[in-house]
């Protein structure tokens, strides 16, 4: 399995966007992606469905591969590509990820709370 590079993904879609000239409001509107959460992923933030970020890479024109490592490199969070998944695999993981996004919240919401 592979993961991938949260900060290679926040860059590269950030500085294609700028150097084709495209602001986040127009790129929401080419691929179907919330304005907000196109902010959030350049801020690493967001993670995007694997559709998201093939929707991505074709309106900015990158190759996804390259934002993919083998697990021996430092990274934060796993992606699962391909088109082996079952629906109920492809389910799974959807929930697992919803759950990492939740717990994240949760972190986030607590610090906040103890100014940490």
């Amino acid at each position: 399995m592979k993961r991938l590079l949260l900060a290679d993904l926040a860059e590269t879609i950030k500085s294609n966007r700028i150097e084709k000239g495209i602001t986040q409001e127009q790129l929401c509107k080419k691929t179907g992606i919330n304005r907000n959460m196109i902010g959030r992923i350049e801020r690493m933030d967001y993670i995007p469905t694997i559709p998201q970020l093939e929707k991505l890479a074709e309106v900015l024109d990158f190759d996804v591969d390259r934002l993919f490592v083998e697990n021996n490199q430092s990274t934060v969070f796993t992606a699962f590509r391909g088109s082996k998944l079952s629906d109920e695999e492809r389910a799974g993981a959807e929930h697992l990820m919803e759950m990492m996004l939740a717990a994240r919240q949760q972190i986030m919401l607590r610090k906040a709370l103890h100014h940490e």
